[in-house]
């Protein structure tokens, strides 16, 4: 079954899966930092009672969940030059996977708030606090204690979501796979690898999320 299979060749091209290893979890990185940051502001704003900041983050939360990926990155791909707006392939990868899991992580973090018993918000109204405040110094710290694990689980999608890059010519894991396929046509060999580096990507982040539970006292914290 496997006298056609070249283990040899897969070593010969280990520096061309680590440098796509390499490039798979930087970006990994930097797109779910952005979706933090763009997960934090709608969050925020999915909790005013004023529906002029509300409705906007519940419509753009409801338009990403409802629509594929590949849609949004071909979207920026494609649809930015059109307008004027042309970025590097890595920067329009790293601002589509923000955008993406930004709307997941912002509902995360929304569940994560509401969480936090009431009497604490009262305290810092009673304190003088502003809402900044509120969120800086009291609410958010405890909220991120909760969501923790779910967030590692979402950051457990964006890197599987990240082999979408490859469509756009980005130097990642999946693209490694794809220039072996096409230079040796060799597509077991180059599959097969990457499939068992995005396992190796999985289990180090579902370890990270289990322990995190355990760190912070969350019984039964699951990815």
């Amino acid at each position: 079954m496997l006298e056609n299979f070249s283990f040899r060749t897969i070593v010969e091209h280990l520096p061309l899966f680590g440098q796509g290893l390499v490039t798979t979890v930087w970006l990994s990185v930097l797109a779910f930092a952005g979706a933090l940051a763009v997960g934090i502001v709608l969050a925020a704003m999915n909790l005013q009672r004023g529906r002029l900041f509300r409705m906007p983050a519940k419509a753009y939360i409801d338009a990403v969940r409802a629509t594929p990926l590949l849609a949004q990155l071909y979207f920026l791909y494609f649809g930015l030059p059109r307008l004027g707006i042309i970025l590097p392939e890595l920067v329009v990868g790293i601002l589509a996977l923000s955008l993406n899991s930004g709307a997941y992580v912002a509902e995360i973090i929304r569940a994560g708030i509401l969480s936090i018993p009431r009497g604490q918000v009262e305290a810092g109204v009673a304190s003088g606090m502003t809402y900044v405040q509120r969120m800086r110094l009291v609410i958010l710290p405890q909220a991120f204690k909760v969501t923790i694990p779910p967030l590692l689980g979402q950051a457990i999608v964006l890197v599987k979501d990240s082999a979408l890059l490859s469509l756009i010519a980005v130097a990642e894991l999946t693209r490694a796979g794809q220039l072996l396929a096409s230079d040796r046509f060799m597509p077991a060999e180059g599959f097969i690898t990457i499939a068992a580096f995005y396992l190796l990507l999985y289990y180090g982040l579902k370890g990270l999320a289990a322990l995190s539970g355990r760190w912070l006292g969350l019984a039964g914290a699951r990815t």
